[in-house]
């Protein structure tokens, strides 16, 4: 989008205004997400997008076609070019309205644009261009590549940078935490000591695997068409029979859009990397949603204390509560997003032979699908900024639950050939509160070598954490 930073200061006003009013909270309650999507998704993004695939497309044609058409030729300079590609560079709110009102009489969005030009064009003096405005184009040409930048544009601008910001503070918070012993979890029992760390890592990795194959996908694989109204470049082959269309239509798409060629559909782009793209976010948004729930048990269980701000209020009616809000607005967010994720995931793969219309309205949703996904990440980080590790009340359970090192102590005897280890440390530990005296003392009352006895002596509960630290360390 041209201007994004004004488009930024005259949206900010008009948010505020209609904020109360809004039917949906990504204009209203979260309008800040709103405004950071509105220049890639808004419908001045959509019609702005579309004069701009319009103008270039003119442009590619005055360029490839010189010494096919002496109107296109007389225009193959830098005066007239500049005027054509003014068309877009100039888009305004004017324009945007422009447009609208010539949408009322033609009740077309895309036929609206193409006489938005042909007017501009006239009023620059450049009429003769009129024709070639649309040349051997249909809608979805035009449809399929505005929705395509938009879709580059929001993820690589607003979407990947905050999902970026939540990887890289995980990361921190797991380097920051990869010392400090936790006692795990298992079926909601306490289980082998672990690291804060360490369990942070583990939703840094699988994040940001998942952030790769967006990144893949943004850099390499956002697919756009040029091949007319059932995707065999019928019309405009017949005018330019000795051209290479296919060829040329990859030049225009990847030169001078910057998208990746689809060379095989009907009137539509297939829409298979959207449900790609909607899956992989789908499942970042699924991970987050797994985090937020630990977090929430962790601030619940006292093991991240929460930094309490002065201003704020926690209940209504207990003045002692810091409300872990941020992790619950998440994860209620990631289930709306993948909700409209999964929809056009299952949607767009599915159109009636060469063409239906029921994809248009789903692709509208795509901007609100990101927004709630953004919504989450950004609370995320909000909630993340506001815990610390409770390290008084992790070393109290740690040292309240000695059975956990049973699972050390069965193993070493194993080693030692000591075939019923398994029961006997079942018998000596299951369902039962273990001390660090009953621990010792049946390690000490093994016939098992000095040094192997010794190691086990000298284990507790904080120390017995394996290589967590040295996870963090590596990955």
């Amino acid at each position: 989008m041209q201007n994004k930073e004004l488009f930024q200061q005259m949206r900010e006003k008009e948010f505020a205004q209609v904020a109360p009013f809004a039917l949906c909270p990504l204009d209203g309650r979260y309008s800040q997400i709103a405004l950071k999507l509105a220049p890639y998704f808004s419908e001045y993004a959509l019609v702005e997008n579309r004069v701009y695939v319009e103008v270039k497309w003119l442009q590619f044609l005055i360029e490839y076609f010189r010494n096919e058409s002496e109107t296109l030729a007389k225009h193959n300079n830098s005066r007239d070019l500049n005027r054509i590609l003014s068309i877009y560079k100039d888009f305004n709110d004017v324009s945007f309205m422009e447009v609208k009102e010539i949408e009322k009489k033609t009740n077309h969005d895309v036929k609206a644009v193409e006489l938005y030009i042909a007017e501009k064009l006239r009023k620059a003096e450049l009429a003769d261009l009129v024709s070639f405005i649309h040349f051997g184009c249909t809608s979805e040409d035009i449809n399929n590549t505005a929705y395509a930048l938009m879709i580059k544009g929001g993820l690589k601008e607003v979407w990947l940078p905050a999902a970026k910001e939540l990887v890289n503070r995980i990361y921190s918070m797991a380097e920051r935490y990869s010392h400090i012993p936790m006692l795990a979890h298992t079926h909601g029992q306490p289980a082998t000591p672990t690291t804060v760390g360490k369990e942070m890592e583990v939703f840094d990795f699988r994040l940001q695997k998942v952030l790769e194959q967006v990144e893949a996908i943004v850099s390499e694989g956002i697919c756009a068409k040029f091949n007319g109204a059932t995707g065999n470049y019928s019309a405009i082959s017949v005018a330019y029979p000795s051209e290479d269309w296919i060829g040329l239509s990859e030049e225009f798409v990847e030169n001078y859009l910057g998208l990746n060629f689809n060379p095989v559909t009907t009137q539509i782009e297939s829409h298979d990397y959207i449900c790609e793209l909607a899956d992989c976010i789908r499942h970042f948004n699924n991970i987050l949603m797994g985090m937020d729930l630990d977090m929430w048990l962790y601030i619940s269980m006292e093991y991240f204390k929460q930094l309490a701000v002065e201003s704020e209020v926690g209940s209504s009616t207990m003045p002692h509560k810091v409300n872990s809000i941020r992790f619950k607005n998440s994860e209620a967010n990631c289930d709306i997003s993948n909700a409209l994720l999964m929809t056009l995931s299952n949607k767009l793969t599915k159109s009636r032979m060469q063409r239906d219309l029921s994809d248009s309205s789903a692709m509208r949703n795509i901007g609100m699908a990101l927004g709630y996904s953004v919504q989450a990440i950004e609370q995320t980080i909000g909630g993340l900024e506001k815990v610390d590790v409770n390290q008084e009340k992790l070393s109290q359970d740690l040292n309240e639950k000695w059975e956990v090192l049973a699972e050390l102590i069965q193993t070493v005897l194993r080693k030692n050939g000591i075939p019923d280890a398994y029961d006997q440390l079942k018998a000596l530990t299951r369902g039962k509160g273990i001390t660090k005296e009953a621990i010792q003392e049946f390690v000490k009352s093994l016939e098992i070598p000095e040094e192997d006895k010794e190691a086990l002596l000298k284990l507790t509960p904080a120390t017995y954490i394996g290589l967590a630290k040295e996870i963090v360390e590596r990955f």
